[in-house]
């Protein structure tokens, strides 16, 4: 791996160049999307089924053929080895309970002169949930965006996956029936996205869309939104560690491998304050290469997007990360915790040398659909929050009123708003 110090001439040069590693050419391929897009919006399932034909090998036949049946999801939940199912299961129940945790509560105050303020929490009616295909099926995604949805309390869930060659991933099949989701179609990419954005004759119209995908997925749901709702616009995906002598070179380069082998894309960045772990590290990384089942991948990504960042100070080490802003951050030194007040933009912490990032990808609870690209800096991670809305709650008394109005009629009448202003003080003089 390429190892950086920051006290180098060139390093700043070398830095800027890491901060640019989540921008994707959605300008590129913009022309593109909107077409397909308008096609969907104009034609709707007769473009749908064009557009499967063209990327993905097979032309449904009817309407019917879109939707996966809920008897083959059934059938591959039984067919999975029970330990597998199990290991599902485990990882639903941490899940959901994770995401009761974070659910906003409708709420009332009462004020003395008997005004009531408040704010009510209610969920979307329906959500359109995008899990890719293609290389390879996440399960473990179909589960990150269902439970939240679930636990929000959506009343209409729809799934969109790719199909290449009319064949789905088992696994994701049986995770659908895990999810008691019965809406399910075979379609991907930015096709997937129109149908749920503008809603065909089968596939209805949802209010928001989740989920990650390429680059004709995001550029898709970019231009979408305003439509729908969307939870953010995700690239490819990323690490970060912050390490100090005390961290074990073979733990920190598996963890860097972990999203290295995700896509040639990937980002995978340590920062640490000691010289010869950095080295002891990046001799390591080359070792584990060899034996992983993608190292074609994991090796373009390391060479590519990978680097190793030699700090004078942890204080300086943070500062950097937190210019990074990683959708994946490792924190493993003597005393993670302390440094947990310093950290500012990431999208989801690791800390220790027991908490590599996979056990988040899976079965720890929080979700791992996360800001990547350095926007974690605005964007949070994918939770219940992106399932609900939130209104206002107001209730005048009359001495809240005969109190506030008169201020408020004035700032009315300042804006030149004149039935603003009469709307209260009509109120007042009687």
């Amino acid at each position: 791996m390429k190892i950086f110090y920051s006290n180098d001439d060139t390093f700043e040069g070398n830095f800027n160049e890491l901060l640019e590693r989540g921008k994707m050419d959605i300008e590129g391929v913009t022309g593109i999307v909107s077409g397909l897009l308008k096609e969907i919006q104009t034609d709707g399932n007769k473009a749908l089924k064009s557009q499967i034909a063209r990327f993905d090998r097979w032309e449904p036949q009817s309407d019917d053929e879109l939707l996966v049946s809920t008897n083959d999801m059934a059938k591959a939940y039984e067919n999975i080895d029970p330990k597998l199912r199990g290991a599902l299961h485990l990882a639903y129940d941490r899940i959901e309970a994770y995401h009761q945790k974070l659910m906003p509560k409708t709420w009332m105050d009462e004020e003395e002169n008997g005004t009531i303020l408040g704010q009510k929490v209610t969920a979307v009616d329906k959500a359109g949930l995008y899990i890719p295909g293609g290389k390879a099926a996440y399960p473990s995604s179909l589960l990150m965006n269902v439970i939240p949805a679930q636990v929000a309390g959506v009343e209409e869930i729809i799934v969109c996956t790719p199909a290449p060659d009319n064949e789905l991933n088992e696994l994701l099949l049986a995770a659908c029936h895990l999810c008691k989701v019965t809406k399910v179609f075979r379609v991907g990419g930015a096709s997937a996205i129109g149908a749920m954005a503008y809603g065909t004759e089968t596939i209805p119209k949802v209010d928001v869309i989740t989920g990650p995908g390429n680059i004709f997925v995001a550029t898709a749901k970019k231009l979408v939104y305003g439509e729908v709702n969307i939870d953010m616009i995700a690239g490819p995906s990323e690490i970060g560690i912050l390490a100090d002598e005390s961290a074990r070179e073979d733990y920190l380069a598996i963890d860097l491998l972990s999203q290295a082998e995700h896509d040639e894309m990937a980002s995978s960045i340590l920062i640490t304050t000691d010289s010869e772990l950095a080295n002891r590290v990046s001799d390591k990384v080359e070792e584990f290469l060899g034996t992983l089942s993608r190292e074609e991948i994991a090796r373009k990504s390391i060479e590519e997007r990978g680097a190793i960042i030699v700090t004078k100070d942890m204080d300086e080490a943070i500062d950097l990360m937190n210019e990074i802003a990683p959708e994946h951050l490792e924190v493993v030194t003597k005393d993670p915790m302390s440094l947990l007040d310093s950290i500012k933009h990431a999208g989801a912490i690791f800390l220790g040398e027991n908490t590599p990032e996979p056990i988040g990808d899976y079965v720890a609870g929080p979700n791992h659909t996360l800001p990547t690209g350095g926007t974690a800096k605005f964007y949070s991670p994918l939770s219940v929050e992106n399932f609900l809305k939130k209104s206002s709650i107001i209730m005048m008394s009359k001495k809240g009123m005969d109190d506030i109005g008169g201020q408020c009629a004035m700032i009315a009448n300042t804006e030149g708003l004149t039935a603003h202003e009469e709307s209260v003080r009509i109120r007042l003089r009687n």
